[in-house]
C-alpha cells in the first residue's frame, strides 16, 4: 500500500452513514531474474505521519471509484504508476482485511500476484528485485505484506505443478530448455527433459520461430507464446524423476 496515496472516491455520502474501512489493492510481482525467482518490491516514502516510513513494501495502493472499474482495473494501475511495468498475466490471490494491520484506520486490501518477463522495462526509482531464497524473502516488510507474499509464492508453486503459467516469465524467444529451467526454478527442482517435452508440445500453447539459437552446441530451435494465449491445466502435475 503506498504511502503517499490518499483514499480517493472515500468522502461520505448522506446515503451512508457508517464508517467504511480503507481499501486498497497490493500486487505480488513475480519474475526470474539470476537464475533466480525474484520480488519487485517498492521503498515506502519517508515522513512523520507516514505509516512504516522508508519500509519495503508491495506496490499497491486505495482503490478510486471515479479511475477503477474494478479491482483488476486497479492492481493495473497500481503496477504501472508505482513501479513502471505492466504484466501480461495478472491473478487475484486473496483478501486481507483487519483494524490491526494499517495504523490509519480499519483496512481491507485485495492481493493480486503478477508474472512478468525479465525484459519488462525500466522501473520507477522507488522499484527494485529482490531474490526468493528457499521459498522465502529475507528482508522483513511493511504492514502484513510478508504474509501476503507468503501466500504468493505458495500460490504460484502450485499452480506451476499443473500449469503453464511460467511461459508468462519468459523473453519473447527462448527455447525448450530454457522453459524447462524456469519451472525448475519455481518449483525448486529438477524435472524429467523428454517428458517435460511432451507435455508442453502437446499443449500448443507455443510455437516455433524461423530461426534458430546457435552457441557451443547444436542449434536450439527458438519458440514464442502463441499470440494471446491463456493459461493451459495439465490433467496430471509434474512428478520429480526417479
Amino acid at each position: 500500500m503506498a504511502g503517499e496515496d490518499r483514499a480517493e472516491g472515500f468522502e461520505k455520502s448522506g446515503d451512508l452513514d457508517f464508517p467504511r474501512p480503507l481499501t486498497t489493492v497490493d500486487v505480488v510481482i513475480f519474475s526470474i531474474r539470476g537464475d533466480q525467482l525474484q520480488v519487485l518490491l517498492v521503498r515506502r516514502p519517508a515522513g512523520e505521519d507516514e505509516p512504516f516510513p522508508q519500509a519495503l513494501a508491495l506496490p499497491g495502493g486505495f482503490v478510486d471509484v471515479v479511475k477503477d472499474r474494478d479491482l483488476a482495473a486497479c492492481a493495473a494501475r497500481k503496477l504501472k504508476e508505482k513501479t513502471g511495468v505492466t504484466a501480461p498475466y495478472l491473478e487475484q490471490l486473496g483478501s486481507w482485511g483487519s483494524a490491526s494491520r494499517d495504523p490509519r484506520g480499519w483496512s481491507a486490501t485485495h492481493a493480486y500476484f503478477a508474472l512478468i518477463p525479465e525484459e519488462a522495462g525500466a522501473l520507477t526509482p522507488d522499484a527494485r528485485w529482490f531474490p526468493i531464497q528457499g521459498g522465502r524473502l529475507k528482508e522483513k516488510l511493511a504492514f502484513d505484506h510478508s504474509d501476503i507474499l507468503a501466500s504468493a509464492i505458495q500460490r504460484l508453486r502450485n499452480k506451476v505443478e499443473y500449469t503453464s503459467l511460467p511461459a508468462y516469465l519468459m523473453p519473447a524467444e527462448f527455447t525448450l530448455p530454457d522453459l524447462q529451467r524456469v519451472y525448475e526454478i519455481v518449483l525448486d527442482r529438477p524435472l524429467e527433459k523428454s517428458a517435460f517435452r511432451t507435455r508442453i508440445l502437446s499443449a500448443d500453447m507455443i510455437e516455433p520461430v524461423a530461426k534458430m539459437r546457435r552457441g557451443p552446441n547444436r542449434p536450439a530451435q527458438l519458440y514464442r507464446l502463441k499470440k494471446n494465449s491463456k493459461p493451459v491445466y495439465f490433467v496430471r502435475t509434474f512428478n520429480p524423476p526417479e
